[in-house]
């Protein structure tokens, strides 16, 4: 019986220890290009000074830090509330403990057909426009340089924002998980001595940003009209409508599972071993 127990207790740690875990995985994925980042660097650091004061008996800064603690929960909740309010909307939605490949995939398709549309309409008409659609990196400093928006993605929210004298056309336009972010970004400008010297400054700003993130980044040529990509440091350029679909849509999509790649291999493996 006790070996039993014991294994039992065993168990309950370990499963114990993996949900929370996965609960603070989320909360890091939650938190990932927020304001809220800026939050926990400061708040790693106070544990620190904490931890130290506590090492060294230093107790003036022990009691300062311990007094403003129990008032910073108060100043987060009052600062933070948006962030904590799409938390709790998650939770609801049950999207925080799992957000379905199938929805990512229904949002990847809207962002690639409502760009699509847009792109289209701005390589014929030779409108100039710089999309950039957030991956994994959080560009949320990038977004706060531009006019926040924070609306529902559209072509036509697109077309009025890249139209020639429209204010916010100058800069580039943020979108993350099918949400346009804000308009009229600055991003960084590649300092790749190789770049063609005919490449303007929309072009070399599209691959800056690729070269320090994982966003993937639509650039349209005023002069020619071209359709470009900029994926990790590398510009695809004059790319056919079907051919932007595509691209776009296989940097998008969400990857397939660990299990089913396991399987695939498992598979492959054991057909050479048939042959």
């Amino acid at each position: 019986m006790q070996s039993l127990d014991g294994i039992t207790s065993y168990v309950n740690d370990v499963v114990d220890i993996l949900i929370v875990s996965y609960v603070i995985y989320q909360l890091l994925v939650l938190l990932r290009g927020t304001r809220a980042v800026q939050l926990l660097k400061g708040v790693t650091v106070l544990i620190a000074i904490w931890l130290i004061s506590n090492v060294f008996h230093l107790s003036t800064l022990q009691w300062l830090i311990e007094n403003l603690s129990s008032v910073g929960v108060i100043a987060v909740i009052i600062i933070f509330q948006p962030e904590l309010r799409r938390a709790l909307e998650q939770l609801g939605r049950g999207g925080f403990f799992n957000r379905s490949r199938q929805v990512k995939d229904q949002i990847a398709a809207k962002v690639v057909g409502e760009v699509t549309k847009a792109v289209s309409y701005f390589a014929e008409h030779h409108i100039g426009a710089l999309i950039v659609i957030e991956r994994q990196t959080g560009l949320s400093d990038y977004i706060e340089t531009g006019t926040v928006l924070e609306a529902k993605l559209s072509s036509e929210l697109l077309k009025n924002i890249f139209l020639p004298l429209a204010p916010l056309h100058d800069g580039a336009v943020i979108v993350r998980n099918g949400q346009l972010m804000a308009a009229g970004c600055y991003l960084p400008l590649s300092e790749n001595p190789f770049i063609s010297k005919e490449l303007g400054t929309r072009h070399r700003a599209g691959i800056g940003m690729s070269e320090i993130s994982d966003a993937v980044t639509v650039i349209v040529s005023e002069e020619t009209g071209q359709i470009s990509l900029a994926i990790q440091g590398n510009l695809e350029r004059g790319l056919s409508e079907e051919e932007f679909v595509s691209r776009l849509y296989e940097e998008l999509k969400p990857p397939e599972k660990n299990i089913h790649m396991f399987w695939n291999y498992r598979e492959k493996e054991g057909d050479k071993r048939d042959e």
